[in-house]
């Protein structure tokens, strides 16, 4: 009997209903903008963090305000935070940079969606001519422990401590700070298979919208980098507070009419057993 290939089994996997997203439903979220209300509103000033709720059922909008600014974002079930943002997992089921319609996944054993991408005006950049694409899970948020192996400094406004504080607020400690989704920057693998960050590409006014599968806690970092032009190591480097900026965010409660059909995804169909009380292989 033919055995199926590698490649064949990994296509099965890949298909099915619990990876299909309904894009009328999440498609008209994001076109019936008369249809929603906005409930909370703010800024997050640069090279800082805030933490705010986003209720199921509402869609969250990051804005850039003044022009380019990367964002690094974290996502937890805001009555369970060990339950968070998997953003390993969101690479191999959604992509390595996300946009409309991929889905951002939680940590095991809840692994369901945390919250669905409806609108992103960035989604037309593609892929440039170095490989980069924008809203990566590749990379992870800067931190003031690697800045002090590579630098010798101490700096306490790195997106890992922007997080920190941002979360204080909510019972939650540096532990609870995972790895983000780095919102409007432009990244990529060169050919030495190796992370490159570019520019970002943002305008004033480019919006990335997330509807929240579930009661969320969503904590953002303007990142001290600011729009990533500026060099923050090697040759060249030198702060680059010039190109820092604000990012805005927008929480907005729907309409009930665009939320008929719509439930809070439910948790894995595993039992749990992982073994432990069977017998072992002979």
């Amino acid at each position: 009997m033919n055995q199926p290939s590698q490649a064949a089994l990994t296509d099965a996997a890949y298909k099915g209903a619990a990876l299909d997203v309904d894009k009328d439903f999440y498609g008209s979220i994001a076109r019936s903008l008369d249809e929603r209300t906005l409930v909370d509103s703010f800024e997050i000033p640069i090279r800082s963090g805030q933490g705010w709720k986003v209720p199921a059922g509402h869609v969250c909008r990051l804005r850039t305000v003044d022009g380019p600014q990367v964002g690094d974002l974290n996502i937890w079930n805001f009555d369970n935070p060990r339950e968070r943002f998997w953003a390993a997992r969101t690479r191999q089921l959604q992509a390595a940079h996300v946009t409309t319609f991929d889905r951002l996944w939680s940590n095991l054993p809840f692994l369901r969606p945390l919250a669905t991408i409806t609108a992103d005006t960035l989604e037309d950049y593609g892929v440039d001519g170095d490989g980069g694409r924008v809203h990566d899970t590749l990379g992870t948020r800067c931190d003031p422990y690697v800045n002090r192996m590579l630098t010798g400094e101490d700096f306490d406004y790195h997106c890992h401590s922007n997080l920190t504080r941002a979360v204080r607020p909510f019972g939650l400690t540096e532990f609870d700070v995972h790895d983000v989704l780095n919102v409007f920057q432009c990244t990529g693998l060169n050919n030495n298979d190796q992370y490159f960050m570019k520019a970002c590409p943002a305008k004033v006014g480019d919006y990335f919208e997330l509807f929240a599968e579930q009661d969320l806690l969503m904590a953002l970092s303007t990142c001290p980098g600011g729009d990533l032009s500026v060099p923050m190591w090697g040759e060249g480097a030198h702060d680059p507070i010039e190109v820092c900026r604000p990012i805005g965010i927008e929480v907005y409660k729907l309409e009930d009419r665009l939320l008929s059909g719509w439930t809070p995804p439910e948790l894995p169909e595993y039992a749990g057993g992982h073994g432990l009380h069977a017998q072992a292989w002979s």
